[in-house]
């Protein structure tokens, strides 16, 4: 029978968390989860004997108290708090006898840090989802109950295996409240996205860790970029804007003109550039970075970054400055292939590869030759591939580089490119997907107040997103951007574009294609499900949580959340309901009408989603194309014109002036 602990007094924002987590599921907007601070995780997870992986606790500015129903023993590492044991005050680092029936009491945090980890010999036993028992609080699943602990929890224990003893001093990761975090160029440096003097601003500052940072990213106070573009084209209006693609865990991505380094519970796809990434074995530190502590960035080349793999002496923690001589110097471009399609491959870290094609255009025969190397590279499964993620014209390749080192990777890519079909070949299994959408949804129009009263209230798609859009587009009425999405029929491209399962999909017919830009700064808060466009995509929100596209409504849910079982339209053992290549159309319904059909999917029912099977095949597309290249062309050069008078109305009104 297994030992169990009882949750006492739960501390703040306390979980479960496993390490490495919930990996190979990045292309379905999933997130890896687990321990924001890895390094003190694995390290106490060895001063008990455990596999440095195995699940323990993981809580913020304030630790838990608890108790034992057997004899155990315990580590607490992370930052500096007290420790005692029925009162009796014990070191962190080190193992900690717990009699059974004592309470552990861990404090609050005492000096610099932030997040606090208590590791118990044998482990924390629960179920795993998606192969980890990483607590994912945005997505409900995961650790206990999908959720933070709370007073009475009752949680079981594995059984101890191995030898205890304290963590070497030497192997102690420094914390404090001025860091320098070590990073590689990349993916999206200058002279295309940024300037030069852009990137001279970003390594001379010390950024300011804002209060409003979580697991899922740590905002930062800083200078506004200059920026290298006026505009991020069909993608959106500002600078910042591309078309989407996936990101990199480290990534510091500017969000309009707000710097966020992406954390273990963030976003997998976005339509933002990232001029800078921190190496895997430096990310440990968003873990403890606190509001207010200061923070600069040290350019290293990405062959010198030390492994993740290490805990001693070896990984660097111990010392609080980067040594380095610089960057890559190549703009965090490493290479670039000329052909039929341009191939440019992106540094995203030490550990990610973006293979981007063509140029920064919505182009269908884009997003098919990144599909073929998807394909390839996924027949093959390379030893220390991670993770394949598609964006709209680009594929992610993130490897383990103790196994698959990114220079052999290079060499393994140009080897699958000389061997790739011609797009114009795809042919790929495409669903058609019917869905209700309440348009204009009331969820929809509380989080446009909530933004107007606690964010800004002067934005130029307040107070209704709706009219935002038609003045976008050139459109006439309302009536038209209703008309424009009801008829159209959107190709999934991604999945995970806001996590679990989310899509960015597109109009197949050009003429549907309304053209946005994103909140800036974007919204903290959107309703599960909230249907919206920006750039030249719509979007489904897989949960709440914040968000950038322009609302036009809301739809049935996208998720399982009673996954593993069999629900609805879902698929028995995939808990999200959308493929790559599925075709959405929308069809009215009443906001009373979709919480009805949102409560017979939550039950297991329905909830009014129509699936086909079918095919979509890129040589009839671009037949299409062809036969109405006329009335295309004739509505994108309506769409410049409003989109041109669109940009006029910001820059009279100072709006590219605006602080990040």
């Amino acid at each position: 029978m297994n030992a169990k602990l009882t949750i006492v007094r739960p501390g703040m924002l306390t979980t479960v968390q496993d390490y490495p987590g919930r990996v190979g599921y990045w292309q379905i907007g999933v997130p890896p989860s687990g321990p924001m601070d890895d390094l003190s995780f694995r390290l106490g997870n060895t001063a008990v004997g455990n596999p440095e992986g195995a699940p323990g606790i993981e809580c913020a500015m304030a630790g838990p108290a608890m108790t034992f129903d057997e004899d155990t023993t315990v580590c607490v590492t992370g930052a500096p708090v007290s420790v005692t044991v029925d009162g009796v005050a014990h070191g962190q680092w080190r193992p900690v006898f717990v009699p059974a029936g004592a309470v552990l009491d861990v404090g609050t945090v005492s000096g610099p840090g932030l997040r606090i980890y208590v590791l118990v010999q044998g482990g924390i036993e629960t179920d795993d989802y998606l192969g980890s028992a990483s607590t994912f609080t945005l997505g409900r699943f995961g650790g206990h109950e999908g959720r933070t602990l709370r007073a009475g929890d009752v949680l079981k224990l594995g059984q101890a295996t191995g030898a205890v003893g304290a963590v070497p001093a030497e192997h102690v990761p420094a914390i404090h409240t001025c860091w320098e975090l070590a990073v590689t160029e990349g993916p999206h440096g200058a002279p295309e996205f940024f300037t030069r003097s852009d990137i001279d601003t970003l390594y001379a500052t010390e950024y300011e860790v804002h209060f409003n940072s979580d697991r899922t990213g740590v905002r930062l106070i800083g200078p506004k970029p200059d920026w290298a573009r006026t505009t991020g084209g069909e993608a959106g209006l500002h600078p910042s804007n591309i078309h989407d693609n996936a990101y990199s865990i480290g990534a510091l991505d500017f969000t309009g003109d707000t710097p966020i380094l992406l954390g273990p519970d963030g976003p997998s796809l976005g339509g933002f550039v990232c001029p800078i990434t921190v190496v895997s074995a430096d990310r440990w530190k968003l873990g403890q970075l606190a509001p207010g502590n200061k923070i600069r960035f040290v350019p290293i080349r990405a062959e010198l970054a030390a492994s993740r793999r290490d805990l001693g002496v070896s990984r660097r923690a111990s010392n609080s400055v980067v040594h380095s001589s610089g960057g890559d110097g190549d703009d965090g471009v490493i290479a670039r292939r000329d052909g039929d399609t341009a191939v440019t491959y992106r540094r995203s870290g030490d550990d990610n590869v973006l293979v981007e094609y063509g140029d920064m255009n919505l182009d269908l025969a884009l997003r098919a030759r990144a599909h073929a190397l998807h394909q390839r590279l996924e027949a093959e499964k390379p030893a220390g591939l991670l993770d394949l993620t598609p964006g709209i014209r680009s594929l992610q390749v993130r490897v383990d580089p103790d196994v698959l080192p990114v220079r052999k990777l290079m060499g393994m890519l140009a080897e699958a490119e000389d061997t790739l079909p011609a797009a114009n070949e795809l042919v790929v299994p495409s669903r058609t997907v019917r869905m209700p959408l309440s348009w204009d949804d009331p969820a929809t129009r509380e989080a446009i107040q909530r933004y107007m009263h606690g964010v800004r209230a002067d934005a130029p798609w307040c107070p209704w997103n709706i009219e935002f859009i038609r003045r976008m587009n050139g459109l006439e009425s309302v009536n038209d951007v209703f008309d424009t999405v009801f008829g159209a029929e959107y190709m999934v491209l991604g999945l995970g574009d806001v996590y679990l399962g989310a899509p960015v999909a597109t109009p197949l017919d050009p003429r549907h294609r309304l053209v946005t830009t994103k909140y800036n700064p974007a919204r903290t808060w959107t309703p599960e499900n909230a249907v919206g466009i920006g750039g030249a995509y719509l979007c489904i929100y897989g949960m709440e949580g914040p968000g950038g596209y322009q609302f036009v409504g809301r739809t049935t849910q996208v998720w399982n959340h009673r996954h593993p079982a069999k629900s609805g339209p879902f698929e028995e053992g995939t808990p999200w309901l959308l493929r790559f290549f599925d075709r959405i159309s929308w069809y009215p319904v009443e906001p009373d009408e979709l919480m009805d059909l949102r409560a017979d999917t939550a039950a297991g029912r329905g909830g009014g989603v129509e699936i086909e099977d079918g095919s979509f095949s890129l040589a009839e597309h671009q037949e299409f194309l062809a036969s109405n290249s006329r009335s295309i062309e004739e509505f994108r050069a309506m769409q410049s014109v409003a989109f041109g008078a669109e940009r006029q109305r910001w820059s009279d009104a100072g709006e590219f002036a605006l602080p990040g």
